[in-house]
């Protein structure tokens, strides 16, 4: 087992209940793949680097977790079809 670190930046122009099944959906999934989530670490609202989609602000989560060497791809070609997931990203931590 691996551990990962899911970074998903969410839109702010939703409520905070969609918010939170937009995470909860991310969780799922790790989960799904026998993934076990450690922490989930919510950064709130931030200001992005550069206008996405006519956005300027996002909220930020970050999901560690322990899983294997595929986990990762599967989490990835899911997340990135999901609604109001600006951006992604699954990292591998030493």
């Amino acid at each position: 087992m691996n551990k990962y670190e899911l970074a998903v930046v969410v839109s702010a122009k939703i409520e905070d209940e969609e918010r939170a099944a937009v995470v909860d959906k991310c969780k799922a999934l790790i989960e799904r793949f026998n993934g076990v989530i450690t922490e989930v670490d919510d950064w709130g609202k931030k200001r992005l680097a550069y206008e996405i989609q006519k956005m300027k602000e996002g909220y930020y989560y970050f999901i560690r977790f322990d899983a294997e060497s595929t986990v990762p791809i599967e989490i990835e070609s899911r997340v990135r079809i999901m609604d109001n997931v600006i951006r992604y990203l699954v990292v591998r931590q030493d």
